[in-house]
């Protein structure tokens, strides 16, 4: 039986890869900020990267579902052995490197750092390395754009995009990344790289949110305005509801940015 180290066993990529671990035979040392009772093949431990108590000397695999930067800082220091290390990261890391935004530029040289080092640790201990790099994540309802989308929709009846909104998305199923994973860890090819892993559709930014709406049956649907009018008329809109107001400015900066995943 191998043994793998899951850290984000609780998150949207996660709780799919927990699964087809399971159904493969691994046996799973999961790790969550939050308890979670034992399953068949699972064994959760309470913790994160800065604090865990009774993580495994040794596993045949050790793979990171959160933040790839975090995850490198604590795989260069660790001293747990496995012979394979598999991380997920984002095509941000090229997609934003020149952005406008110094936001998304940071976040670009996070990832980019995140994988050196992960790739350097791995070196060093003579272990195999493969970074995934997701685009646009959805299908456990916990993603910050088709999710966030879904939620303002219901919230307004209708979703305010800007006419200029034609960008092109692939978005990915988080099954599909656990599928991927998985496949992944069996590859002796795979070492020492890193893969995109857009979804298996190209699909115009407008197109993207239509369906989305489509599948909620929002009565009033999309509402295309002027970027500029648009943006103004919903922070006015939502400035006694904080949060919504967070959400939106959070979605349409995504929309403003076409090319970014």
């Amino acid at each position: 039986m191998l043994d793998a180290l899951v850290f984000g066993g609780s998150g949207q990529v996660g709780a799919p890869l927990l699964e087809r671990l399971r159904d493969a035979g691994w046996r799973v040392f999961a790790v969550s900020r939050g308890r979670h009772a034992d399953l068949p093949g699972v064994q959760w431990l309470q913790g994160d990267l800065a604090c865990c108590d009774g993580l495994p000397r040794t596993v045949d695999a050790i793979i990171s579902c959160g933040p790839l930067d975090h995850f490198a800082r604590w795989y260069a220091a660790s001293a747990i052995e496995a012979p394979r290390v598999l991380a997920f990261g984002s095509t941000s890391v090229e997609a934003k490197r020149d952005s406008a935004d110094p936001h998304e530029r940071d976040l670009a040289q996070r990832l980019r750092e995140g994988e050196r080092r992960v790739f350097d640790a791995a070196v060093a201990r003579h272990a195999q390395a493969t970074l995934l790099r997701p685009t646009l994540v959805y299908g456990a309802g916990r993603d910050l754009t088709l999710t966030r989308i879904a939620g303002l929709a219901r919230q307004w009846g209708r979703f305010v995009l800007p006419s200029d909104a034609r960008g092109l998305r692939q978005p990915v199923h988080v099954d599909d990344l656990a599928a991927a994973a998985l496949a992944a860890l069996a590859a002796g090819a795979a070492q020492g790289r890193a893969y995109d892993l857009p979804g298996g559709e190209t699909l115009p930014y407008r197109e993207m949110v239509a369906r989305t709406l489509a599948a909620l049956r929002v009565a009033e649907a999309l509402l295309d305005v002027d970027a500029h009018v648009g943006l103004a008329r919903l922070f006015v809109v939502n400035d006694r509801m904080p949060r919504a107001k967070r959400a939106a400015r959070t979605i349409l900066t995504r929309q403003s940015n076409w090319n970014s995943f």
